[in-house]
């Protein structure tokens, strides 16, 4: 048996059990796709997007990275934003880190990751700019959610300050962008950012879309 016999297993009992609940599923789902939801997470494969919220295929536009970053030079996150703004029309964009991320924890702690030390470089500086806040936490696990949640506050504000995404807001299209946490230790999420929803709530120096 090839090794990955099993996942075509998997997929076909799960294929099975969605025409069993909706016989047309699927025809309806290769016709179209209009999710409402943008959701920028982490690769972590503890972090199912779609299963967290309890949405089906075809209701969440997704792109995962390590540590759920967007950088102003990753033309890879830049084109899902502007495809699923300009083409797709969402309404939300979700940007979902989680506690324990170990893209996180290697920027804190300078951990050599290889390649990817030029990735989480943005997190280091996140770390930099707010080492004050670090000064009075001595557990290591208190130092890393920190750097979590301080982390999905940059990134939320990274995608405020995304041209396609100001353009939406001068041009009156409804578009709210969100900052999430996942605890993977209770399958919970949390808000830890206010909803961005307005070009005047971006600050003056990062407004380049007027």
């Amino acid at each position: 048996m090839n090794d990955l016999d099993n996942l075509f297993q998997s997929n076909r009992a799960w294929a099975d059990a969605i025409k069993a609940e909706d016989p047309l599923f699927f025809e309806k789902l290769s016709k179209q796709q209009k999710p409402e939801y943008l959701w920028i997470g982490c690769a972590d494969s503890r972090v199912p997007a779609n299963e967290i919220v309890g949405l089906l295929p075809g209701e969440l536009f997704v792109h995962r990275n390590i540590a759920n970053c967007v950088v102003h030079t990753d033309l890879n996150c830049l084109s899902v934003i502007h495809y699923a703004i300009q083409m797709l029309k969402i309404k939300h964009i979700i940007v979902c880190g989680h506690y324990g991320c170990g893209g996180v924890q290697a920027a804190l702690e300078n951990t050599r990751l290889g390649l990817a030390d030029h990735w989480v470089r943005n997190i280091r500086d996140i770390y930099y700019n707010h080492r004050d806040k670090f000064e009075n936490l001595e557990l290591s696990k208190q130092r890393i959610d920190l750097l979590c949640e301080l982390n999905v506050k940059q990134q939320v504000a990274n995608v405020c300050h995304i041209p396609v995404v100001q353009s939406a807001w001068l041009g009156g299209q409804s578009l709210s962008i969100h900052g999430w946490i996942y605890g993977i230790q209770d399958g919970l999420l949390k808000q830890i950012t206010p909803t961005v929803q307005d070009i005047e709530q971006v600050p003056e120096q990062y407004r380049v879309g007027q």
